[in-house]
């Protein structure tokens, strides 16, 4: 499997670039990386909504929308936007190399 770079944004711009691994999620990704506003309190089994990111263009239209249970997450969720999206649900393929995505100020 092939690395892919992924660029994690914060609230106040600073960003980090972190390498991962094809076939795992955006969140065992910034998991691993230990990326600063990522709780995922529930291990990614859709269980809290603690991984939720805001995914930029023209990364969001290239994800599969999604499911309803992630759909459900993200309504008891702060910081909620059109592109807001559970990074567990997130699989990293070539495709997404260079994905750019916005860590919310709180995931409570």
């Amino acid at each position: 499997m092939d690395l892919i770079t992924l660029k994690f944004i914060q609230g106040d711009g600073a960003f980090r670039l972190v390498e991962a691994t094809e076939g795992k999620s955006l969140m065992e990704a910034a998991r691993g990386a230990k990326v600063d506003g990522i709780e995922a309190a529930c291990g990614g089994s859709l269980a809290c909504g603690t991984c939720h990111v805001h995914v930029l263009e023209p990364w969001f239209s290239r994800l599969d929308p999604p499911g309803e249970m992630e759909g459900e997450m993200l309504e008891y969720g702060i910081y909620i936007e059109p592109n807001s999206r559970l990074s567990c649900q997130i699989p990293l393929t070539a495709d997404l190399d260079g994905l750019e995505v916005v860590v919310p100020p709180s995931q409570r």
